[in-house]
């Protein structure tokens, strides 16, 4: 029995974004993310970046919302990408790490403002969608 045919009775195929060029380009040439998400407010990944200096910086308010941003794009671009509410969302595909930044970003705003039962929700999202994200996230 092939790998493709086991993977598609395990359930549904992995969901991998495609890559944000001008967005990699950006930053690559040192632009801040506060300054391409004018641009391309689509990008997860910029909005997590945002998520992680507010958090940085003790902005714990601010860190959530540009998370929660983070979070309902990168759930527009699986959806136009196939994904049907579950399945994996690979960490290694490099593209999928801005929504996954941004979950894992979300998760540890709520947390800290007291949301009830957010933080659970999103962990068990995060582990669903790839269980080495986290650990990947938090050796960033």
């Amino acid at each position: 029995m092939s790998d493709e045919f086991r993977t598609n009775l395990l359930g549904p195929e992995p969901t991998r974004l495609p890559a944000e060029s001008e967005v990699y380009q950006g930053l690559a040439l040192g632009h801040r993310a506060e300054d391409l998400v004018a641009t391309h407010p689509e990008s997860s990944l910029l909005w997590a970046i945002l998520a992680e200096e507010a958090w940085s910086e003790g902005r714990t308010i601010e860190s959530y919302a540009f998370a929660r941003v983070g979070y309902h794009r990168g759930l527009d671009a699986l959806r136009r990408n196939g994904w049907r509410g579950a399945g994996p969302v690979p960490w290694e595909h490099e593209p999928n790490q801005g929504f996954l930044r941004a979950l894992y970003a979300l998760g540890r705003a709520a947390s800290a403002i007291g949301e009830a039962d957010e933080p659970e929700r999103i962990e068990k999202f995060l582990e669903g969608s790839d269980p080495t994200a986290k650990a990947a996230i938090e050796a960033l």
